[in-house]
């Protein structure tokens, strides 16, 4: 009961008490009326079976007086009068069992009903024979009849005798119920009351004890005390909404108050810093400067050698240096960009050549275009930085640590209105755990060779398929250990792909 009282206003707080009150009263009373009938009903049917009794012999007697009469004077009121008795007595007898039973009243009503049937037909057989003037006949009638109506009389009396008994004990026990009634009637009362009471004591504690605790908590803030211990509000009626309202602001003056604080401790830091950061920032501008270096630089830098190689005419060493100039060039502009297949093609070109001198010439390279695609290489779209990635991890990945003669393909063909592009190793191959990573795009930063370049296969895949805007734009392949690795990448019409 006190949960859901939190919730209400102190109003709906007090209509409940008082509408429980009342149901309860009211259903208290509705008991006891209900029982209180109940045994009043029972005492006024106990001694119905009795007066019923009495009935039926009142009615025996008529019937026999009326045939008596109607012998003896043979009168048509008489027979009126038989007829009437008759049919009221027959009338009573339909009241009493006619059923099998054990149980001794009951086989009583039985017996009697069962004598009075007979004792009927007797009367009619003497009330005929009258009639028609048989005295002999009437007489024996006459005669059966009554020796039978003064038994069943009789049965009736000793029949009455022992309902009334019965009927006297049940009263008794009637009696006494409706006396124990009474008392729990007066007990019940008394603990509606106390019940009443206690629900009254809680609700005013539910809105009381609240405000006391509110009270305190004001006066304490009110001396200047704001880190006292705030009332735990756990009700929304009225008082709970002022109590939550007055934590808030408690609250909110706890946090200005420090903010203050903070704010005078950050000044008067901010003061202590100043000159300190005045002192480092000519320092820190200069280390910026020396710091930068322009890739503009780095490209001036690679031409100069390039031109210093051309003059002493050193053609390998100027190749050389203009490859790797290109290649770092295509690298900074064309990361971010669209080009065109061509391109990508001759920056794997000059990537292989940079590796060759690299590493001696240990890396064979092939390329193929098919005829048919050949004349479309500059109007062939796609990201930047594509092919390059994948040849890096071919080098890396594939062949830089085989015993055998290592070679990579590259192969353009058309296939179902696609290009494909096709970069194939007969390298160490990929496991397939790792394969599954790259296909889902769950390949980690520890799963990459320190020697990439940070563009991953991942990478491509992703730009690939944000690019061609569908999923099915990439594939690897790899038949097992030692085996190599086939990349295929599908790019749709002839065009950027939509």
């Amino acid at each position: 009961m006190k949960q859901p009282l939190r919730n209400l206003t102190i109003q709906n707080k007090l209509l409940v008490v008082v509408v429980f009150s009342m149901m309860v009263i009211l259903l208290v009373n509705i008991f006891l009326f209900a029982n209180v009938n109940d045994i009043v009903k029972r005492l006024d049917d106990i001694y119905v079976s009795n007066v019923n009794l009495n009935d039926l012999s009142d009615a025996l007697g008529s019937v026999q007086t009326s045939m008596t009469q109607y012998l003896n004077t043979k009168t048509s009121d008489a027979m009126e009068s038989y007829y009437k008795d008759t049919k009221t007595f027959g009338t009573l007898l339909e009241m009493l069992n006619d059923r099998p039973t054990s149980n001794e009243p009951k086989l009583m009503e039985k017996n009697i009903r069962r004598m009075s049937y007979s004792y009927l037909r007797l009367t009619n057989q003497a009330i005929e024979a009258k009639r028609g003037r048989n005295v002999e006949k009437y007489n024996r009638y006459y005669e059966d009849a009554t020796e039978l109506y003064h038994y069943i009389a009789s049965y009736i009396y000793s029949l009455n005798n022992k309902q009334f008994k019965t009927n006297s004990d049940s009263y008794e026990v009637l009696s006494f119920s409706l006396r124990y009634l009474e008392i729990v009637s007066s007990a019940v009362l008394v603990l509606v009351a106390l019940g009443n009471t206690f629900l009254i004591i809680l609700v005013t504690r539910n809105i009381t004890n609240p405000l006391k605790a509110l009270v305190e908590v004001a006066n304490e803030v009110g001396e200047g005390n704001f880190n006292i211990e705030l009332p735990d509000v756990s009700t929304n009626d009225e008082v709970g909404v002022v109590s939550k309202a007055f934590n808030k602001m408690v609250i909110s003056m706890r946090s200005y108050i420090d903010r203050i604080k903070q704010n005078m401790k950050t000044e008067r830091a901010l003061k202590e810093k100043e000159l300190m950061m005045e002192n480092h920032l000519k320092d820190a501008q200069l280390k910026y400067l020396q710091a930068q270096i322009s890739p503009h630089f780095l490209f001036n830098t690679l031409n100069a050698g390039a031109q210093l190689a051309m003059m002493e005419e050193a053609d390998r060493t100027y190749e050389y240096i203009q490859k790797a100039a290109e290649l770092f060039r295509y690298n900074m502009k064309k990361n971010n960009e669209i080009v065109t297949l061509r391109e990508e093609m001759e920056l794997v070109d000059n990537y292989i050549y940079i590796l060759n001198v690299r590493f001696s010439g240990e890396i064979h390279y092939e390329k193929s275009v098919e005829s048919g695609v050949a004349d479309k290489l500059d109007r062939i779209m796609l990201p930047g930085m594509i092919l390059q990635p994948i040849v890096e991890n071919s080098v890396n990945h594939g062949i830089r640590d085989i015993s055998w003669k290592g070679l990579i393909t590259l192969h353009v063909y058309e296939k179902e209105e696609h290009i494909c592009i096709e970069m194939k190793d007969n390298g160490i191959g990929i496991r397939p755990e790792i394969l599954n990573k790259i296909m889902t795009g769950t390949l980690k930063e520890e799963d990459l060779s320190k020697a990439s370049n940070g563009i991953g296969l991942d990478n491509v895949t992703s730009r690939l398929r944000l690019f061609c805007d569908r999923e099915d734009v990439f594939e690897i392949f790899s038949e097992g250990e030692g085996k190599g690795t086939t990349v295929r990448i599908y790019l749709p019409g002839y065009g950027r792909c939509d």
